[in-house]
């Protein structure tokens, strides 16, 4: 083993340490979530101050029931959204490991987070049935550029690409987890979420970090670009739900509120602190692509 393996923080450490805590601390959904825990009666299913909708006029408008029932269509869109990216993160993954090592830590972890993602996918799929809201499609736009796109990915924009998802999601399911107000079963699975996901975004991290000490002028310029239009283009629709429909609201106008909102706009921000902050950090992230980070609403 070299000692660049043996740095502390280096990312074959890293794997070692995050192996270790999977084999200690890993949680099975199918048994460590209680799926029979009753939906209660008057308990919201996302914090209020973090819907889309809250304090527009429509919100305003809204009963008190009515803003129960569109917090529950909120959560199920979380679910869903989850549930497609995760199977995002396991094709880039399966694509990043056709070139590693086989006896590498860090390709070991690798397949133990897509072993986790997997449970997780089971597990917003059956959050989502257990909430009762219709199924959509994850929009057009994120789901069809994805394969080829992933193509081009390599392991800057795969693990970038990850973090996005990763630390935006941690950010809201963490408050979620422990916010009295919301559902007893929400917050269970925000809490096995949290918890496994911290360990994937420390892999992230120091995997990204690596790549970045090693890679050209040239191929860091390719991934600051390609990684800003990845969180253009999935970050949207990640935060700000597309099911007013299912609510009996004028679907363009819900939009439009919800996009026009600064309520919203904060908690978009606010989402994305850590990680603009990290990225910047590993210069990722220069001044050409704020645009695009713009749109995706993680920077002002």
């Amino acid at each position: 083993m070299t000692d660049q393996a043996l740095r502390p923080h280096s990312p074959h450490t890293t794997a070692q340490r995050l192996l270790d805590a999977s084999a200690a601390r890993s949680h099975d959904p199918a048994t460590d979530i209680d799926w029979d825990t009753p939906l209660l009666d008057d308990a919201w299913f996302w914090p209020p101050e973090r819907l889309a909708l809250y304090g527009t006029p429509l919100w305003e408008r809204m009963d008190h029931r009515q803003r129960l029932e569109l917090s529950r269509h909120e959560a199920a869109h979380m679910a869903q959204m989850g549930h497609w990216f995760e199977l995002a993160i396991i094709r880039m993954f399966t694509r990043h490991l056709m070139n590693r090592d086989v006896l590498d830590a860090r390709a070991f972890y690798a397949l133990t987070e897509m072993g986790d993602e997997t449970r997780h996918i089971t597990m917003f799929g059956r959050l989502l049935a257990t909430l009762g809201c219709p199924a959509h499609r994850v929009p057009a736009h994120v789901r069809l550029p994805f394969p080829p796109a992933a193509a081009a990915f390599q392991d800057i924009t795969t693990f970038t690409s990850a973090l996005i998802i990763e630390e935006v999601l941690d950010r809201l399911q963490r408050e979620a987890a422990q916010d009295d107000r919301v559902q007893p079963l929400v917050r269970s699975v925000c809490r096995l979420h949290v918890a496994e996901e911290a360990r994937h975004v420390s892999f992230a991290r120091a995997e990204l970090r690596e790549a970045v000490t090693h890679a050209s002028r040239s191929r860091l310029a390719r991934h600051r670009l390609l990684t800003a239009l990845v969180a253009s283009h999935t970050v949207p629709p990640l935060l700000r739900p597309d099911r007013y429909g299912d609510l009996g609201l004028t679907p363009g106008e819900a939009r439009r509120q919800a996009r026009h909102n600064p309520h919203h706009r904060a908690t978009m921000l606010w989402c994305g602190e850590k990680l603009i902050a990290f990225l910047t950090e590993v210069d990722l992230i220069r001044r050409p692509q704020h645009h695009l980070w713009r749109r995706s609403g993680l920077l002002a």
